[in-house]
């Protein structure tokens, strides 16, 4: 029988990378910067744009680790110097100008496997999944390539939006989670955190409420709060297998097949454009 958990895992890191790559991306942050805002400001307002309408308040908790200041700062001066569409649509034009000049053999599985993807994503259960449901109700891109990358990137926000809610019943806040994670994944202290926009007050209480449910001792993640995070990605993963599943074992298989080298490509990108700890999801432990 086919272990559908370890397909979502292997999928998982393509998916990331499929979209990840995107968020530094120079094409990306500088047509943000055209429209007056900053890189990392720019990718949240990109992100966001779907769910910007509810306000920075449902989007600071859809986005889980992202610091509320941040946000907050993206919604000021979205409204000060452009709109959340043009920011969705200027990232959209850099995703296909970026595909096609860094790795154009992803454009054929894009197109191939859109179709069926989409018609997965769009009968998954969208009950507590916000920022997922939120980009579903956008308009299907007429570009077949754009919108196999959007099929990806809804399944993408599928499984965070599950992700956070795992975390949300584990009683984590995000900047604990945060924290779980950069030990996880063995970064520098506190270096996921930050690079999240979190500041070093909201560190601090990241901290004291670890400390205070057994998780840390003396600004140091024990082995029980690492152990945490893995059932949460283990978790994770059996709750979002069914979508694979649901793909159908041939299809499954050949998104890794035909995902996985160029999206090491885009990996490498990341590891140019940003560092080579971002796009953690990509990374293999």
């Amino acid at each position: 029988m086919t272990d559908w958990n370890a397909v979502c895992a292997r999928n998982s890191r393509s998916v990331q990378t499929t979209i990840g790559w995107i968020f530094w991306d120079p094409g990306a942050i500088r047509r943000y910067e055209e429209l007056g805002l900053p890189g990392p400001i720019g990718y949240i307002a990109a992100r966001s744009a779907p769910l910007a309408p509810a306000g920075a308040a449902a989007v600071t908790a859809a986005f889980g680790s992202i610091s509320p200041g941040a946000i907050a700062v993206t919604f000021a001066l979205v409204a000060e110097r452009t709109t959340f569409e043009a920011v969705r649509r200027a990232r959209d034009e850099a995703v296909l100008e970026g595909l096609h000049q860094y790795t154009p053999e992803i454009l054929d599985p894009l197109v191939e496997i859109g179709p069926p993807l989409w018609e997965v994503v769009e009968a998954l259960p969208a009950v507590g999944r916000t920022l997922f449901a939120a980009h579903l109700d956008l308009p299907r891109p007429t570009d077949p390539v754009l919108a196999g990358w959007h099929a990806v990137n809804c399944l993408r926000e599928w499984r965070g939006d599950t992700h956070w809610a795992l975390v949300a019943a584990s009683g984590l806040s995000g900047i604990a989670a945060s924290i779980l994670h950069n030990a996880w994944l063995g970064y520098a202290d506190g270096w996921l955190p930050t690079s999240r926009g979190s500041s070093p007050v909201e560190i601090d209480q990241g901290w004291e409420e670890l400390e205070r449910i057994g998780l840390a001792v003396d600004r140091q993640v024990t082995p029980e709060g690492v152990a945490l995070r893995q059932r949460l990605e283990e978790e994770t993963d059996r709750l979002c297998a069914p979508a694979w599943a649901a793909l159908g074992e041939p299809l499954a298989h050949r998104f890794a097949e035909r995902f996985e080298p160029p999206c090491e490509v885009l990996l490498a990108r990341v590891d140019e454009t940003a560092g080579p700890n971002y796009q953690p999801a990509s990374r293999i432990r």
